[in-house]
């Protein structure tokens, strides 16, 4: 399981797993939990590259970041990690 603690956004922490480069199990800490919940089905069995493609850049309102472009640099850091 990984855990990311999130900045400039609504939600506290991400936590993931990744399964075969697959993303699984994703869960917000705060934020907007149907929208959270909803991204987190959505994106539930995607390639870990294929997540960070869509999300990244994503802002929310005035920010410039949001809590899926906070999933996509998680990722980023998890698999910068695994490399390592």
């Amino acid at each position: 399981m990984y855990q990311y603690r999130t900045s400039g956004v609504c939600a506290k922490n991400i936590e993931f797993d990744i399964v075969d480069n697959k993303v699984v199990n994703v869960k917000f800490y705060g934020g907007c939990n149907g929208n959270l919940q909803g991204i987190s089905k959505l994106i539930e069995g995607m390639e870990v590259e294929e997540v960070i493609k869509r999300l990244s850049g994503l802002s929310c309102g005035f920010k410039s970041t949001s809590c899926p472009d906070q999933l996509a640099k998680a990722l980023k850091v998890a698999i910068e990690k695994a490399v390592s």
